[in-house]
């Protein structure tokens, strides 16, 4: 997932106060630098991105760590490391933040470390986000250039299809104020992190295809669709993407024979349609339908 990672890590960088404001929900703070990340141990380790901040009279560091999926260690004892070795080296007061990005990841993410034994008790409690069920039309209110690209995986609002809400999305990240070189850019940037719940065909179809080829956006979803195809694992991963849609849309548990119809389907892009066609359905029993349930 190296290319979200570019992305989340240039998105913090060139904007550090919108994501400190909202992890902190404060406005009163002034960001003095964002830190290299590249923890000192044996095998290095790099948290996402670790801001320092003053509140008043007081420094102290926001750590945004970005996942697309579970991760493996689970996340409570990464954060416990990446916390830890940043109150080692800095010796400021840490805010920790994961924000995961796909539907559905994070679910069991208790946003705590504990270590429960007498006399060596441990406990480290960190911020959960999920994209998926933060308000979008909200972001795009505020302004917040740094997470307007994010805002397409965030929750659209009643009675918006997804395609239109991408559009709208798209639409304010083209009226944002910025300069034209940039702006190609940051669209860009938005397509990326939208291909993680819409189809490159969706994206595309949005996008202006001049902003498309400046900004290699066509090369990029070609690419990652050829790589789809080919990749061991591509259509699990699909299929994987498909249900995705359905769980966190209808419900749809593991346990429902449908779940396992679609897992057992082997053509990619049979299952790119069908995650295009779970995006647009406006209930599970219409998207049944589609497939002759």
């Amino acid at each position: 997932m190296a290319e979200f990672d570019t992305v989340t890590k240039d998105l913090i960088h060139t904007w550090p106060r919108d994501f400190a404001r909202f992890a902190l929900r404060r406005d009163d703070l002034d960001v003095l630098d964002v830190l290299d990340t590249e923890q000192p141990t044996v095998e290095a380790r790099r948290a996402d991105s670790l801001i320092r901040v003053r509140i008043e009279d007081e420094e102290a560091l926001v750590h945004y760590e970005f996942q697309t999926a579970d991760s493996d260690p689970p996340m409570p004892r990464r954060m416990a490391g990446y916390l830890g070795r940043a109150v080692e080296r800095y010796g400021l007061p840490v805010y920790g933040n994961v924000l995961y990005l796909r539907p559905g990841a994070g679910r069991s993410d208790p946003g705590r470390y504990e270590q429960a034994r007498p006399g060596y008790c441990i406990l480290l409690q960190y911020r959960v986000m999920r994209l998926s069920e933060l308000a979008g039309q909200a972001v795009l209110d505020t302004g917040a250039l740094g997470w307007l690209p994010l805002a397409p995986l965030m929750r659209r609002p009643s009675g918006l299809a997804p395609e239109a809400w991408l559009r709208r999305c798209v639409q304010r990240a083209q009226a944002a104020p910025l300069a034209e070189a940039r702006k190609v850019d940051y669209l860009a940037e938005l397509a990326i992190l939208s291909g993680l719940l819409y189809t490159p065909e969706s994206i595309m179809a949005v996008i202006s295809e001049e902003t498309m080829y400046e900004s290699s956006i066509v090369q990029y979803f070609t690419e990652k669709g050829i790589e789809r195809g080919i990749e061991q694992g591509g259509r699990q991963r699909a299929a994987e993407d498909l249900l995705d849609v359905l769980e966190i849309r209808f419900g749809l548990v593991a346990s429902d024979p449908l779940a396992a119809r679609l897992m057992a389907i082997s053509d990619v892009q049979r299952l790119t349609q069908l995650h295009r066609a779970a995006i647009q359905a406006s209930d599970l029993d219409t998207f049944r339908g589609l497939i002759g349930e």
